[in-house]
């Protein structure tokens, strides 16, 4: 997520240069054919163009705000984990005592049980956080943005999978997760499991068990919804099209940019013109179709994604903090106008 004021315009001139010196050299033959060859045929009507051109705002802009709607949702989601944790964390410190016990625990070993209870979920964030990250078929290209991904990769490096789930589960448990299609399910799972054996041996009552059995269904629910945006992607006719008529456009912008041109009063040599006009005209509706297009996927790991690694250390941090913990990890903060 980019959390800067206003866009570093280096940055921005990096994005596009690309694009820009393309529709540049296009522009120029088009204009260069026509002044040298006065190749008539290269004139078109510039108000048929127009309404294309307004046409196509419109398209451009139904899919920027669907696209949109998918980052927006899955903030919410990510809002919905952030405040669910903390209400995991109360119940898990505040609920599991020996107040209905028959045998009671010392508090090393209730602690421990806290301690097991609230590692296994943040775990469980940080599997569901990269299984997220997992590039699909749609998305952009890893090749494509190998040089980027290096960039954040260096800004923001994190452990291997081994590694991270070691560090809140037993290695064991790790290992079979680790070998699991969906861990974060059976993470899940294995929470319930465990409250059920904590109702049987009395350290939750009935009522407690089922308020913590009904938090553990709303983190189902809400991994439910972030896998639902992941693997169902913005309808390809939207995306393909909308990219298939901007680029349309820009090859008739020159042609109907020499009508509004030539026929005027203006001298010969104004119809150089077109070249700077395409350039912009073609820059602007370019980088409309990219905003959208980066968008779409809220998940794969991109500038403008949902940060989930920095929501995950803000919960861990919270977590650990509600078991008296001290040896806490630094918060995530913004890195050269990035979070991640």
């Amino acid at each position: 997520m980019y959390v800067q004021r206003i866009f570093n315009p280096v940055n921005v001139l990096r994005f596009s240069v690309k694009p820009v010196l393309i529709f540049t050299g296009y522009a120029a033959l088009v204009a260069g054919a026509y002044y040298f060859k006065e190749y008539e045929w290269l004139r078109i009507p510039w108000e048929p163009l127009a309404i294309l051109g307004i046409a196509l705002s419109f398209y451009v802009g139904f899919k920027n705000n669907s696209a949109y709607d998918r980052t927006w949702e899955a903030r919410k989601i990510w809002g919905g984990i952030v405040n669910s944790s903390r209400s995991w964390g109360a119940m898990v410190t505040g609920f599991v005592t020996n107040e209905y016990a028959s045998d009671k625990l010392s508090d090393d070993e209730l602690k421990e049980i806290h301690r097991r209870l609230i590692y296994r979920h943040i775990a469980w964030l940080y599997r569901l956080k990269r299984q997220l990250r997992s590039l699909k078929e749609w998305e952009h290209d890893i090749k494509l943005n190998q040089r980027y991904r290096k960039y954040i990769a260096g800004l923001f490096p994190e452990d291997d999978p081994d590694v991270e789930l070691k560090k809140f589960l037993k290695e064991e448990e790790a290992m079979y997760m680790l070998d699991r299609k969906n861990a974060c399910t059976q993470l899940i799972q294995k929470q319930s499991q465990e409250l059920k054996e904590l109702k049987a041996k009395g350290l939750i009552d009935d009522f407690r068990h089922m308020e913590m059995q009904g938090l553990l269904t709303e983190f189902y629910t809400l991994q439910g919804k972030c896998e639902r945006i992941k693997n169902f992607p913005l309808p390809r006719q939207y995306a393909s099209l909308s990219i298939y008529f901007v680029y349309i456009f820009i090859l008739l912008l020159p042609m109907g940019l020499l009508s509004a041109f030539v026929d005027t009063d203006w001298p010969s040599y104004m119809i150089w013109g077109i070249i700077p006009f395409t350039s912009l005209l073609g820059w602007v509706f370019w980088m409309m179709e990219s905003i959208g297009d980066y968008a779409e996927n809220p998940f794969e790991n991109l500038a403008f994604d949902i940060p989930m690694s920095s929501l995950t250390r803000t919960i861990e941090i919270d977590l650990r903090e509600m078991l008296g913990e001290k040896d806490l990890p630094e918060p995530i903060g913004p890195k050269d106008g990035f979070v991640m």
